[in-house]
């Protein structure tokens, strides 16, 4: 071999060792920037697992507070993004793990929705605490009203009570009750069959407490069967939301001091023999009650 060959062979072989030297070369920078690359598609998935699982945490605060809403209006605000949320972790699903700029345009959106949410929530938390505020006011006026219509009610039962007890010491009473037989002159006889008139003195008793003024003073004989004697059947008067009879009835003024009177029965019919009874009705009441016997 000449010595140009040689050369030429020597060439050849540095050539070939360098092409050798340089695949090899390629080769590794290859493989290294594949793992690089693998790296960085392994991070992106990991951020958008977490971008994905922010979106679905928020879901559930969501989830929580609009059930709670009572307020119309920001319920609807609440749905407004919850919808928007949802279209939002729909689109990150479907998105590729190595689209980065889509992702972090995603993952701002998801801070802004967040932000809107904490601003929600806050409102959320303020209405509550003010309704909390109103159910103790409205708790506490219910009390002082309860405690309000209890003090009306024993004010009022007690009003009652002493109307009544000033009703009774205001009513008149008739004591001192007695009959006696008159014969035809005005005379007290003994004689069953010679009584034209039957006497009736009684004591309207003194009341500092009662109306003073003009009254009527009615008395109801009632015989032993129980009849009323009347001389007519006009003789009725007021009485318990009724009209009953009397026997008789006198005019009188009352001062308020004791007043005696006296009433008389005509005897136009045959009396019977036994118990009867007198009653004395004034001002709506009946003031008194007496029994008295006539003997043949």
């Amino acid at each position: 071999m000449n010595k140009n060959n040689k050369i030429i062979l020597s060439v050849l072989i540095a050539v070939i060792l360098a092409l050798i030297i340089t695949v090899i070369f390629l080769i590794n920078r290859t493989k290294e920037k594949e793992a690089e690359i693998a790296e960085v598609v392994e991070m992106m998935n990991f951020e958008k697992q977490q971008v994905e699982r922010e979106f679905q945490d928020m879901a559930s605060e969501f989830d929580g507070y609009t059930s709670n809403i009572k307020n119309d209006s920001l319920f609807k605000l609440l749905e407004d993004q919850k919808v928007k949320m949802h279209q939002l972790l729909e689109e990150l699903r479907v998105t590729k793990s190595t689209n980065a700029r889509k992702i972090a345009e995603l993952k701002n959106e998801l801070a802004t929705v967040r932000k809107l949410l904490v601003h929600y929530v806050n409102q959320i938390d303020a209405l509550n605490a003010e309704n909390k505020e109103l159910k103790t006011e409205n708790t506490e006026v219910k009390r002082r009203y309860s405690e309000a219509s209890e003090t009306v009610n024993q004010l009022s039962k007690e009003k009652e009570t002493l109307n009544e007890v000033v009703t009774r010491a205001s009513k008149l009473e008739v004591s001192g009750f007695s009959f006696t037989p008159l014969n035809s002159r005005n005379k007290k006889t003994s004689w069953f069959t010679q009584t034209a008139k039957l006497q009736f003195n009684y004591t309207v008793n003194k009341n500092i407490t009662a109306q003073p003024g003009e009254k009527t003073m009615y008395l109801r004989l009632t015989r032993p069967d129980d009849e009323v004697l009347i001389k007519g059947s006009g003789q009725v008067f007021q009485y318990e939301n009724k009209k009953i009879n009397y026997s008789l009835k006198k005019d009188f003024e009352y001062t308020g001091e004791a007043h005696n009177d006296v009433l008389y029965w005509n005897v136009e019919e045959v009396l019977q023999p036994g118990t009867y009874r007198a009653e004395f009705f004034c001002d709506g009441n009946r003031v008194g009650s007496f029994s008295f016997v006539l003997k043949k």
